[in-house]
């Protein structure tokens, strides 16, 4: 198996997690069949991944040999919605300095 999307899957989506944690955890995806990720995420580490958005995020918590299945989230919630610029937030339409200005 592989993780790496195959380029007949369709329309992979960007995802991102955080371990919030203070421990280490491993993270998989094991629910699409012939394609599989498997990662080791370090306390505060933050990790985006393309998977399909039917892909099912599996956390598991805890010593590496007492690693328990802390949760389960699927990809189409950790999905990337919006990229915005620095440069775009500081540009304000002069239609709109009236608004903030008055």
């Amino acid at each position: 198996m592989s993780d790496q999307l195959s380029s007949k899957d369709n329309n992979p989506i960007l995802c991102y997690y955080a371990n919030a944690t203070h421990l280490v955890q491993v993270v998989r995806i094991g629910n699409i069949p012939n394609w599989y990720m498997e990662r080791v995420i370090f306390p505060g580490q933050r990790l985006m991944f393309e998977a399909p958005a039917e892909a099912v995020l599996e956390i598991h918590t805890g010593m590496v040999a007492s690693a328990i299945l802390s949760d389960k989230i699927p990809c189409y919630v950790l999905r990337v919605i919006e990229e915005v610029s620095f440069e775009s937030e500081l540009v304000i339409p002069q239609e709109r300095y009236a608004v903030l200005a008055g």
